[in-house]
Order: C-alpha cells, then structure tokens, then sequence
C-alpha cells in the first residue's frame, strides 16, 4: 500500500518542546511533523517526476516492518522503523507515518523487542548522523548500515528493456569512539596502536594473540571489549 504520510523538511517547521503535550502520565507526546512533502518518494531527473519506494525494486528500510522503539527519556514509545537510504527514523502515530527530527532529544533509540540502538552522531563527516551501537562504553563500536538509490536506465535501443530503478545495501562499516573522537573505518593494526598510544603495549599483545579482521564486526567486538578491560 502506498505510504501518503506526510513530513516536514529536516529541522524546519517541528513542534518546540514547550509546544509538546504531556500525557497524564507525565509522558511527552511524539512531535507532528505539519507539511506538504510526501515520506517515501524519490525525486529523479531520469522518471521526469517522483517515484514511490512501491515502484522500486528492494527496500531503503532497516527492517520494513514498524517495532516498538523508545525515543528520549519521558517521551512516549512508539512503532518506529530506520530508512537506511534518507538516515531517519520514521515512527507511526494514529494512522499516518512520520520523520522523527534530527536533534539531541532524540538522538537515542531504542527498539524495545530487539533491544537494538540507533545513536546520532556527530562525526564531522559525509557519515554523520544514525550510527547502530555495537559495544558502549568508555570505548564505544557503532556500525553504519546505508543503502543507495539506484535510477531507471533506459535501455539502449528498441530491443532492450528500461532496467528499474532499485535500492542497493551498501556493507555496513564501523566507527569506533574513544575519548579522543573517532577511529572511523580501521582498516589495521597500526591504525589502532597509532590513534591510543597510551594502550601500545597491550595492543601489541592482543593482536598478536588474535588475529582481528578488521571487517568482520565480532572481531571487532572483541578489540572493543578489549579495550574496555584496560
């Protein structure tokens, strides 16, 4: 079914918190978004126009379905989904869809049956913004997951066909946070002794007793913990 819910363009036009309600139960409503724009739709210069995410192939979604997810501290839970494609959380209220804003009251979010947690970060990057964390703590593991639009391409001639447009999941990668920012997509050894030269020589003994692949996420876990135990 299409998706007519509506949303307001990122930071403009939401409800400020001295607007928001509370419930009787001191709980603070979700804020709606009040705008014109359609969620879920793609604009593309190829398709002269708009196209739904019904009418391409595959899904921008984390996970298609809504799951009850806890947004910010005294604020009330809510279905919620993560739109790998726009980095959003869109979240259900009464019958219709909408985009939860980009700030720090809600920059955690806790999908309640899974326990899985989306975090905003600011990492003064093209990757800046949701980010899946793996391992908390004073050293932190978070994961990127992306997904990327795909346009329509005509075919070349009479006898070929258009080929539609789809949605492509880019491998997820891994941020890891110490007090000192981010070490942003390790990719060895040295990276890592390099960036916490304080833990050198527990480091050089750790990864030569482990050999930590540096894209696989459970090696990385174990460097985390690792380094959490120090």
């Amino acid at each position: 079914m299409r998706n007519s819910a509506l949303i307001l363009l990122l930071g403009i036009g939401f409800f400020s918190p001295a607007q928001v309600a509370s419930s009787p139960f001191s709980m603070n409503s979700l804020p709606t978004p009040a705008s014109n724009l359609f969620l879920n739709t793609i604009s593309t210069v190829k398709n002269n126009g708009l196209l739904t995410y019904d009418e391409i192939k595959g899904s921008p979604y984390y996970t298609k379905e809504f799951s009850l997810a806890k947004m910010a501290e005294n604020f009330e839970s809510a279905p919620a989904r993560y739109n790998r494609y726009t980095d959003q959380v869109e979240f259900q209220k009464g019958d219709k869809n909408y985009a939860l804003p980009k700030e720090a009251t809600f920059s955690h979010i806790l999908f309640l049956n899974t326990k899985e947690k989306l975090v905003l970060l600011e990492t003064k990057d093209d990757n800046a913004g949701y980010f899946f964390e793996v391992v908390g703590g004073t050293y932190s593991l978070y994961k990127k997951v992306k997904t990327k639009f795909v346009d329509i391409k005509k075919a070349a001639n009479s006898f070929a066909e258009d080929k539609p447009a789809y949605f492509l999941n880019v491998d997820p990668f891994y941020y890891i946070q110490t007090d000192k920012g981010f070490i942003k997509e390790p990719k060895n050894q040295k990276e890592i002794i390099d960036q916490i030269p304080e833990k050198r020589a527990a480091l050089e003994t750790f990864f030569k007793s482990n050999k930590i692949k540096f894209n696989k996420e459970e090696d990385l876990i174990k460097l985390v913990n690792f380094l959490n135990q120090k």
